[in-house]
């Protein structure tokens, strides 16, 4: 399956499970089956299979910054909608709006043959803005509760100078329920780096 979005200078293709993708009037959604997830558990053995979920991704050049509103079906512990950066097999991040596992929260997971998870700040409701910038092989994640103020999350390096350019795009995951139901809206592109990654712009 392939989308292409007017916000978007690039394709997307469907990955995973299917995730009932679908965009009208600048509204994508798509949906994560019963658990549902993209994780390595970082106590596990090394060899253990990633898991998998719903993902719609494609390939920006340059250095970046993607962004989008993100409504999230919030129904058991972990649902989340997620902004996903692919580097390679083992070597990804999620920047997820998730319920952690009471109350709704920006959380990160970097993998590098096995997953990190850290929780950010806590977002009442049920949407959110969140970004993923790219500089090279560096990124850095932002969220906000109204599109114009960015508070900063994580910085971080997934893969090197000659690794394949980066996939980008979107994730639904439902790790404990029985899915979860997730729009994007109000989605952007731009070329480049943030200026200054703490000051909120």
């Amino acid at each position: 399956m392939e989308l292409n979005l007017p916000e978007l200078p690039f394709p997307l293709t469907a990955f995973g499970p299917d995730g009932h993708w679908a965009y009208d009037d600048g509204v994508l959604t798509g949906r994560a089956g019963a658990r549902q997830d993209r994780f390595v558990p970082p106590a596990g053995d090394a060899l253990d299979p990633a898991s998998d979920a719903p993902r719609l991704l494609g390939a920006p050049e340059g250095d970046f910054r993607f962004s989008a509103r993100v409504t999230v079906g919030f129904a058991a512990p972990f649902d989340a909608g997620v902004l996903y950066v692919h580097v390679g097999d083992r070597q990804w991040a999620k920047l997820c709006y998730e319920q952690s596992p009471h109350e709704p929260t920006i959380c990160t997971v970097v993998t590098r043959g096995r997953s990190d998870d850290a929780n950010s700040f806590v977002v009442p409701g049920r949407s959110v803005w969140l970004r993923v910038s790219r500089t090279g092989s560096a990124f850095a994640f932002h969220a906000s509760t109204d599109g114009e103020t960015w508070t900063f999350v994580r910085v971080f390096a997934l893969g090197d100078d000659t690794s394949a350019p980066p996939l980008i795009g979107f994730l639904a995951q439902s790790p404990t329920g029985e899915g979860c139901d997730v729009s994007y809206d109000h989605i952007e592109f731009h070329p480049g780096w943030p200026k200054d990654l703490r000051d909120g712009s």
